[in-house]
């Protein structure tokens, strides 16, 4: 048997590696989702006035509970709360879209988080005190969901997630 020297230009191997990675990717299964065990609470009741009440003040109809809304941001309070860390988008490949509609929301829809707020009245007033929130808010929204999670690594950390919806 006789191996003969391969010579690759840079471009080439690099197409090569790259062909490798993605091949290597596309045959790695999908770990099933993981259930969490972290505490958490449907807080769209106590929001829903302060949010209306912004609302009203801006001339806009007031949103209605949606149960959907209320999943996606439980879902998201608690994910938040795992890792330890405020931010809309989780690992690789998470996408805030796909992630919402299997939960059941319509879109569109817009997602505004917190973290360390004691209770809805202070995460609702970070959330107005912020302007991309605040547009969120008041956005062209008519369904609401908002819950909180405590994360377990950092005694109790509360994160909070707020997702709004269209019918």
């Amino acid at each position: 048997m006789t191996f003969q020297t391969l010579s690759l230009s840079r471009r080439d191997a690099l197409r090569l590696a790259a062909l490798a990675l993605t091949a290597s990717v596309a045959s790695c299964a999908t770990p099933p989702a993981r259930v969490s065990n972290t505490p958490a609470s449907d807080q769209t009741a106590s929001a829903l006035p302060l949010v209306n009440a912004l609302r009203a003040k801006n001339g806009l109809p007031p949103l209605k509970i949606d149960t959907a809304a209320g999943a996606a941001a439980v879902y998201q309070a608690r994910r938040m709360a795992d890792a330890g860390k405020m931010e809309h988008l989780i690992g690789i490949g998470d996408d805030f879209g796909k992630r919402v509609k299997a939960s059941g929301v319509k879109l569109p829809a817009a997602e505004n988080i917190a973290e360390g707020q004691r209770d809805v009245n202070a995460a609702v007033l970070a959330w107005i005190n912020s302007p991309k929130h605040l547009h969120n808010m008041l956005g062209k929204y008519d369904g609401l969901g908002v819950a909180l999670a405590y994360a377990p690594s950092s005694g109790g950390r509360p994160y909070w997630s707020m997702v709004l919806s269209s019918d």
